[in-house]
């Protein structure tokens, strides 16, 4: 008989207790690895250890990380940090996993739990511009097709318009709660970025300012949850934007070292050039940065794409100009001391500084700084931009993040052959100096051979440079037709995305919906595609993690290719001749590592519950003929692997003429600023139609006692017997009121 491990405390707290009251309280039960991974994570923050723990589909990770999170942050009184990649996590998170932990833990912990979740500046509606504040957005350079002018400002009008609508009835502000969501052009017209914000000190809006009011509120929170992105800026950065917080946990942990590079790359182009030049032209000289805008415009439109060893003399020249240049024009437009400064000057400042301080980092010539020249997609005017990012991050993660606190990394794919070691040193944790970190990987608890196949289609053309080929469009119309819809595409670019979507649309017609991404927000595609099993989604790299859709709605994922980094990409290759020049395999370290963690991520889109069902098709024959093709092969859940494309088609029909109904979505919870029921917190508002779930879906096991409870109060008067069904399924009358509207169940 096995020996049961010690328990594991947090302050005064038993983690078993309280991992056990949680899972109860969400109708699971309890899982070997989630227990193993809590435990763990207690380990860590009570001997101020890092952690790396790789956690299958289905463990239940979040949970695992959340109690303990809140038996720490109880105990010590200090708040505790989780960030995650995507907007889909973040949502679970507090609008589905924190409210009812926090309830449940309640009584356990003595008092009520509380949380925020907290974002960047231009993700929230600014009430200053809102309110006339700041000049109206321009796009200048933007592409628009011609005869399309009078009816994308017919369309943006009616955007704005319903923006300020929205902004009378929204208390947090934030954009994810608009459903439908609007356009980037639209959304620029009611926000502003940390740059052009005015300050609190000096915005006449300041006290109604939902940022921060957001921040004011998780300053005094147990839980904060935030993203990658903000988290780089408050770290690397050095804003300040976070709390003091001894524990932090980042979910979707392989998305980390991309998310930070994000943060650090810079690009400078012709064209924002001339709209800062434009900007602050109306207030002072700006002839010597309109001088040096036409020589970077000269210089760059003479350089093919690509990396730049060095910069040629004429762009040397330009950068210097534009350097200079711009912090006398920034002086300029600095207000004195007690001067009044309108959103237009500080708008003008905000796009001057931004040049010039790109300007002086390419004019450094940082040693792991990566310089590339790439087309400008923006503009109709000019041709190409100029763009920078550190090859590495690993010692800025080190300094920045691994510092005085204790760090929990977790993800479905952290191990790659058998190790943590190549994702550990791609965030600092090896070589000399490394802090003491540990890596557990906990498993996964569902059956995947007997749950899913892997179908590689062989009999297909390799991916070539001409985009999709008509064999492929084939069989992606063959297979979606057995599955009945039911489609996740994932697509290694945009156009290939498009393009599938477009011919799809033609060749199915009204039968089989396609959603294809950038059409709207992509929670509201992925709330349409999960509740009609029929719809199909297509869309990129935002859909290969992150995407959550149980149940019959997904039972086919297709990825058309191996998703290498492209062969141009500036960074993958300093990455890879750095790895070759010290005697390594730059294309396995860097390239068929990238792929394999992204076809990790995307074949995991499928098989999101112990019942689900279905096929993830790889779309390219290399998958079984290439050298590299059992690496990658190791890299998928361990699913029933098959060529035979008949036996593939006939188990979509099965699945799909036997599929139970879709999973129940949850709608989008309109939030208040903090998540809780501590005293003096202001009260979470919800929409009409969020209602229905309060911030959680109803699943089947609930839909059957509200059933039962509704026939034990048959006889009842309409309020009382909303009332007595509320007591009896645990959930607020207005809640069930709207469920009982929803499933067309009567009192009476």
């Amino acid at each position: 008989m096995t020996a049961q491990p010690d328990a594991v405390r947090l302050g005064r707290f038993s983690l078993d207790d309280l991992l056990t009251t949680a899972v109860g309280a969400v109708g699971g039960q309890p899982r070997e690895g989630q227990t193993a991974m809590a435990r763990a994570v207690g380990e860590a923050v009570n001997g101020e250890e890092h952690l790396l723990v790789q956690a299958g589909t289905g463990t239940g990770k979040s949970l695992a990380y959340l109690v303990p999170a809140i038996a720490h942050a109880v105990s010590t009184g200090r708040p505790v940090v989780v960030a995650t990649a995507t907007l889909a996590l973040q949502a679970q998170i507090v609008d589905r996993d924190l409210p009812r932990i926090a309830e449940a833990l309640r009584e356990k912990v003595g008092r009520p739990v509380t949380y925020a979740l907290v974002k960047g500046r231009s993700n929230y509606l600014c009430q200053h511009k809102l309110l006339g504040g700041f000049p109206e957005e321009d796009d200048e350079g933007a592409v628009v097709p011609m005869g399309a002018v009078d009816a994308e400002r017919s369309r943006l009008g009616k955007e704005v318009v319903r923006l300020r609508e929205w902004a009378e009835v929204t208390e947090s502000g934030d954009r994810d709660e608009l459903v439908p969501g609007v356009s980037n052009k639209a959304w620029r017209q009611v926000s502003v970025s940390a740059r052009e914000c005015l300050g609190a000190s000096r915005c006449p809006a300041a006290g109604d300012c939902f940022v921060e009011l957001s921040r004011a509120a998780a300053a005094d929170v147990d839980i904060i949850v935030t993203n990658h992105a903000f988290l780089a800026i408050d770290s690397i950065e050095g804003r300040s934007m976070l709390p003091e917080h001894h524990l932090l946990v980042i979910d979707e942990a392989h998305e980390l070292v991309d998310r930070v590079t994000g943060v650090a790359t810079d690009e400078l182009t012709p064209a924002t050039v001339a709209a800062a030049a434009r900007k602050a032209g109306r207030y002072t000289d700006t002839a010597r940065m309109e001088e040096a805008q036409e020589a970077l415009l000269q210089a760059l439109d003479a350089l093919p794409e690509g990396s730049l060893s060095t910069l040629p003399d004429v762009l040397t020249d330009a950068l210097v100009v534009l350097r200079d240049s711009s912090r006398e024009i920034s002086r300029d437009l600095k207000p004195g001391k007690g001067e009044q400064v309108d959103g237009a000057q500080q708008t003008a400042q905000a796009a001057v500084d931004e040049v010039g301080d790109v300007a002086e980092r390419l004019l450094e010539e940082r040693e792991l700084d990566v310089v590339w020249v790439a087309p400008d997609r923006r503009a109709t005017t000019y041709r190409n931009a100029l763009r920078v990012a550190p090859m590495s991050v690993a010692m800025l993660l080190r300094d920045k993040v691994f510092g005085d606190r204790t760090v929990v990394l977790t993800s479905a794919t952290l191990e790659l052959g058998g190790s943590f070691d190549a994702v550990a040193g791609t965030l600092g944790l090896l070589g000399a100096g490394a802090p003491e970190w540990r890596g557990l990987d906990v498993g996964s608890p569902f059956d995947y051979p007997r749950q899913a196949m892997a179908y590689v289609a062989r009999h297909l053309p390799p991916p070539g440079r001409d985009g999709t080929a008509p064999e492929q469009l084939d069989e992606i119309e063959a297979l979606v037709r057995a599955a009945g819809g039911r489609t996740l595409g994932l697509f290694s670019s945009m156009r290939a995305a498009t393009t599938a979507a477009e011919e799809m649309r033609g060749r199915l017609g009204e039968d089989f919906p396609v959603l294809c991404q950038g059409e709207d927000q992509l929670p509201t595609l992925v709330r349409r595609f999960a509740a009609d099993p029929r719809t199909c989604l297509f869309g990129t790299l935002s859909l290969w993690q992150g995407v959550d859709v149980p149940g019959s709605a997904c039972q086919l994922v297709l990825i058309d290719r191996i998703p290498f980094p492209r062969p141009d990409d500036p960074l993958s290759s300093a990455r890879s001749q750095a790895i070759a020049r010290n005697g390594g395999n730059g294309f396995m370290s860097v390239s068929a590592t990238h792929a394999a963690l992204r076809l990790a991520q995307g074949a995991g889109r499928l098989v999101r519950r112990a019942d689900d069902r279905g096929v993830v098709a790889l779309l390219d024959p290399r998958m079984v003929t290439a050298r590299y093709a059992g690496f990658l092969q190791r890299s998928l859940p361990p699913f029933w692997p098959t060529q035979d494309r008949e036996l593939v088609l006939g188990a979509l029909q099965r699945l799909d003429a036997t599929a139970p109904e879709p999973v129940p979505v949850a709608e989008v919870a309109a939030r208040s600023l903090v998540g809780s029921g501590r005293a003096g917190a202001p009260p979470v508002a919800r929409s009409a139609r969020s209602a229905v779930t309060g911030g959680e879906p109803w699943t089947p096991q609930e839909d059957e006692a509200l059933r039962a409870a509704l026939e034990a109060a048959r006889g009842e008067d309409g309020a009382a017997a909303i009332e007595v069904v509320a007591r009896a399924v645990d959930r607020a009358p207005d809640a069930v009121a709207a469920r009982l509207e929803q499933l067309e169940l009567s009192l009476t």
